[in-house]
């Protein structure tokens, strides 16, 4: 039990990574799908499907910032870990549900506006900047439960 609160937080830090992961790993297999249809029936659009593609990827990256922020936080990575009370486990845990639920969801959504910017693409390859930017409008969301998880875990108290 005297470890409960660090068990907490390092929960909260593999969830932000793993669940913005998942979320990422299945936008970009989505888009990828979309542009793979594209890429066959017309080789010469790979790079534009491919910027698509990559976009739902950065939220796993989101995810990955702020796990490793919160476990050097709490000193399991680059120091010896804190002994935490269960509360601060769970003020942790909380600071990386924001990345957690934001990356997994932003991803997906972003995933399906960017694979309905391959069909965009598809019929019209000169409008590729209006695809990338209705799929980034969605980037909006991942960048802001980024910055609240970030401000959260800064500013907790050990």
């Amino acid at each position: 039990m005297s470890n409960l609160g660090l068990a907490i937080a390092i929960i909260g830090a593999v969830l932000s990574a793993a669940l913005a992961g998942v979320g990422s790993a299945k936008g970009v297999g989505l888009v990828g799908e979309a542009a793979a249809g594209l890429v066959s029936e017309d080789p010469s659009k790979f790079s534009k499907a491919l910027i698509l593609q990559l976009l739902p990827g950065t939220q796993g990256l989101y995810g990955l910032l702020v796990a490793v922020l919160l476990l050097s936080r709490i000193g399991v990575i680059g120091g010896s870990p804190a002994e935490l009370t269960w509360q601060q486990g769970l003020m942790y845990f909380g600071a990386a549900m924001p990345m957690a639920f934001g990356g997994f969801f932003s991803a997906i959504a972003q995933a399906r506006a960017a694979a309905a910017g391959v069909g965009i693409v598809a019929k019209k390859p000169d409008q590729n900047g209006k695809a990338i930017i209705m799929a980034a409008m969605v980037e909006t969301y991942a960048i802001l439960a980024l910055l609240v998880s970030i401000l959260i875990i800064t500013g907790i108290k050990i």
